[in-house]
Order: structure tokens, then C-alpha cells, then sequence
């Protein structure tokens, strides 16, 4: 069952921004239809962790909250483990597979001098065998973050796993149901993650209500476990992007999705290859095109993890 728990009040700490030498690791992003569905592709298996690994992401929810910097650190010893750069409304990272352990994840704007203050901060506990999704969310004004925890066990071939996640600040209250009928989930209020609920695996069209209003095309691949992101767009109503959470029986993703548009869509920056890790964007989602979304490791603090952690 999936769970929202609300911010952890932490004293903001000054950060040193880093520019980090030698090859990142790059997820070029885009392409993205303005309307209709794309359909799933398989995410290669990730390296396998220990038993006593587990795994986070990092989700940026808020539309009118510019790109951001974030740093993965470890509350004891305050290593820094990972930073991902300009990371822009809607995007979604891959998972990092951690020890278990208390973390700390901060964000800066992307724009912001040396020395900035985060933004906002969020503590959070890895536990082993369980993925966590650590999401900032609401307006600039009120910006609030939520750890989200995922379920990535796979459904039967022929059908397909989701949940929704009520990120639109526009809409207090979302519905989303089937054209067939089948409610996924009704009076979602923002922030909120809804738990899992089995359809079967296809296309679907999803229908918003409450105090949203509109459609948008799916695809479900079968045997698969997707997030479905409420978000908003450029004129304030609404859309849903998936997020490909699983996509065969004991797999993480490995690589980041770009949900696109919103206020804060980024510019194209070159044409991608095929993506390892499926998103649909559906029903006037704005911002099509690639987004660079890279993660980097800190190659010195790798080696304290395990100790840094609280292992």
C-alpha cells in the first residue's frame, strides 16, 4: 500500500554547488506527442543490488518552481552520494540504488549562486528491498515535498498495476476513471498517492473529474506497474503523464523520464534515441521535445556509503 507522508521539517544548510569532471551519465528525453499515446517500451534490468539495498528517485511535481540541482546525502557523515542537475518540472529520475540507511535530499535552484540555501529539504529512510519516491510538489510559495512509497511487485501477463499521484495545483479535488467505467481513484487532493489497482493491460482512455476536467490516451503494457502524474499545463487545466515503474517481474528502470510540458517544459536540445524506460504523454501536454536530465555520481563519497549510511 502506498503511503504519503508529510515533510520532514529540516533546518535549511548551506550548500557548495559542484561542477563535476569526467562523463555523466546523460538521459536524452523527448519527442513527445502533443496528444495520443506511445506505446511502453522494456526497462533493462538494473544492476542487482545487495539484500540490503534499496532504492529512491527523486520526482519534481511543482509548476511554477524553476529547474533545480539535487544532492543526495547521507545524514550520517553527510557524504554527498548523487547529484542530478537541472531537473525541470515534471521530470522523474531513475532509481538509485542505496544502502540502507537515512538520507537527506535537498534542492537548489539551478540558476542559484554558490552557498544558496536548498529550496526545500526532505529526510528519508531506505529500507532493504523497498523503493521510495521523493517528490516536491505544490506552488513556489508553498512548495511541500511527500516520500512516496512504491509497490514494484508485477501483475500477471495481460494486466497491468497503477496508481495515480495528485500533483496539479489547480484542481483540490481529482477524479480519474476509465471510459468504461472502472473508477481509479476519486477525490485525489494534491500531494496525495493513491494505492495499486489492477486493470487489464491495453489502451485506455482515462477520464478526469472533480475539479478537473479533460481526457488523455494510455497505454499499459501487460505485466507492468505504472505511475500516473496528474499535472498541470500551461493553461491551468489538466493532464496525465505515466511513469513506467516496472516493467518485468524483479525490475527497477534504469533511466530517468521526462514527463514534459507545464510551465516549466525545457527547450529541445538534440533527438534522442529510443528510450529504455516508456512515457506516455497524454491529452495536450505541452513541451514536447528533449530535455537532458543528467546524474551524476560522486565518485569519492561512493566508497562511504556503506559506512556513511548508517550500515
Amino acid at each position: 500500500m502506498t503511503s504519503t507522508h508529510l515533510p520532514t521539517a529540516l533546518a535549511p544548510a548551506p550548500r557548495t554547488r559542484r561542477t563535476l569532471g569526467g562523463a555523466a551519465a546523460a538521459v536524452l528525453v523527448g519527442g513527445l506527442a502533443l496528444t495520443g499515446a506511445a506505446t511502453a517500451q522494456a526497462a533493462p534490468a538494473p544492476p542487482e543490488p545487495t539484500a540490503t539495498d534499496g532504492w529512491a528517485r527523486v520526482a519534481h511535481l511543482s509548476p511554477d518552481t524553476k529547474a533545480v540541482d539535487v544532492e543526495l546525502t547521507a545524514l550520517a557523515g553527510g557524504a554527498v552520494l548523487y547529484e542530478l542537475e537541472d531537473v525541470a518540472y515534471g521530470q522523474v529520475s531513475d532509481y538509485l540504488t542505496l544502502p540502507a540507511g537515512t538520507y537527506v535530499v535537498s534542492m537548489v535552484p539551478s540558476d542559484a549562486p554558490e552557498g544558496t540555501d536548498p529550496a526545500i529539504e526532505q529526510s528519508l529512510t531506505v529500507t532493504p528491498g523497498e523503493p521510495v519516491t521523493v517528490a516536491a510538489y505544490g506552488r513556489n510559495a508553498a512548495l511541500r515535498t511527500a516520500v512516496y512509497e512504491d509497490d514494484l511487485t508485477n501483475p500477471a501477463d495481460g494486466e497491468s498495476r497503477i496508481r495515480v499521484v495528485q500533483a496539479s495545483t489547480v484542481a483540490d479535488s481529482v477524479d480519474v476513471t476509465t471510459s468504461t467505467g472502472t473508477v481509479v481513484t476519486e477525490g485525489a487532493t494534491p500531494g496525495a498517492a493513491t494505492g495499486y489497482a489492477t486493470v487489464p493491460a491495453g489502451a485506455w482512455t482515462l477520464e478526469l473529474g472533480g475539479d478537473a476536467s479533460g481526457t488523455a490516451q494510455v497505454d499499459l503494457a501487460g505485466g507492468t506497474v505504472s505511475t500516473l502524474l496528474v499535472l498541470d499545463t500551461a493553461d491551468r487545466s489538466q493532464t496525465v503523464a505515466v511513469v513506467l515503474d516496472a516493467a518485468a517481474p524483479g525490475a527497477t528502470p534504469a533511466e530517468g523520464v521526462d514527463t514534459g510540458g507545464g510551465w516549466g517544459a525545457a527547450t529541445p536540445t538534440t533527438t534522442p534515441a529510443p528510450l529504455p524506460v516508456a512515457l506516455t504523454a497524454c491529452a495536450g501536454l505541452l513541451g514536447a521535445g528533449g530535455v537532458v536530465l543528467a546524474l551524476r555520481r560522486v565518485a569519492t563519497a561512493a566508497a562511504e556509503a556503506k559506512g556513511g549510511s548508517g550500515r
